[in-house]
């Protein structure tokens, strides 16, 4: 059996965030419904790497049933309320403040379901003027430093996946499975949000302390570490690189005496 076998986790998502979230719920045994768009997540458009099929939606909702629904309509928000009187977990990553709109405020959604969980995802957080701002990964890489530490010193560079994103929703199933825990102990669900500008940030504490109490930011330094040597790609006389990475002295010392 796996551990959450028997837990209905209902996510309005597109993009990835939300998606990766509710992917690794489904690993986890969960079934996860799906609500789209009538014109579907647009994340399915992305490419057709997957012998046709996008290769970001392929790897982010194989195991999910997916509903086309129109929650703002009557009959469309009948059936949302129906499947959100019996469900464990609510995802959602649409713009902050439209589930609420469409009638699906945190207050209602716990006076039909008091056991439910809520988890939203969003760019800049749920308020205040930042939070209207359109969310994307490369954005959101670049307001938060991540570019400035990442690249060459003639280039910067993009972190090569939508690590923002990805970021995002693994805290966010962190932070689900932290909630039902705490249902399991209190019997009752809450509410809880993620944004991947402040995931990002928090995963630059490192250059941020070397900016204030060390000597400056990190630059781009390719494939080199800026605190640890030697740490990074050397050239052989063939023209092969080898990586290195040493983090000791005793690793430093065995390097030095069984391999070179």
């Amino acid at each position: 059996m796996q551990p959450l076998e028997g837990l209905l986790v209902v996510s309005i998502e597109q993009a990835v965030a939300a998606p990766f979230c509710s992917a690794r719920l489904v690993q986890a045994g969960a079934r996860v419904i799906k609500i789209e768009r009538e014109e579907g997540d647009f994340a399915r458009g992305y490419d057709k790497a997957a012998e046709g099929e996008s290769s970001y939606f392929t790897w982010l909702n194989q195991g999910k049933e997916s509903l086309s629904l129109d929650f703002k309509s009557d009959e469309g928000s009948d059936l949302l309320w129906r499947i959100l009187k019996k469900a464990d977990v609510l995802i959602q990553n649409l713009s902050p403040g439209a589930l609420s709109r469409s009638g699906f405020s945190t207050s209602k959604l716990h006076q039909l379901n008091p056991k439910l969980i809520i988890c939203n995802i969003s760019g800049y957080g749920m308020e205040g003027d930042v939070s209207k701002k359109p969310a994307y990964d490369l954005l959101v890489q670049a307001e938060s430093g991540i570019i400035s530490v990442s690249g060459a010193p003639e280039a910067l560079g993009r972190i090569g996946v939508s690590v923002c994103d990805i970021g995002a929703g693994m805290t966010a199933y962190s932070g689900i499975l932290e909630a039902i825990l705490k249902r399991a102990i209190n019997g009752q669900g809450s509410e809880l949000s993620v944004s991947l500008f402040d995931v990002a940030a928090d995963w630059m504490a490192v250059p941020y302390i070397h900016a204030e109490y060390g000597f400056g930011s990190p630059q781009p330094v390719g494939l080199k570490h800026p605190s640890i040597a030697p740490y990074g790609a050397f050239q052989c006389s063939d023209g092969r690189l080898v990586l290195i990475s040493i983090q000791n002295e005793r690793e430093w010392e065995r390097l030095c005496k069984k391999a070179l």
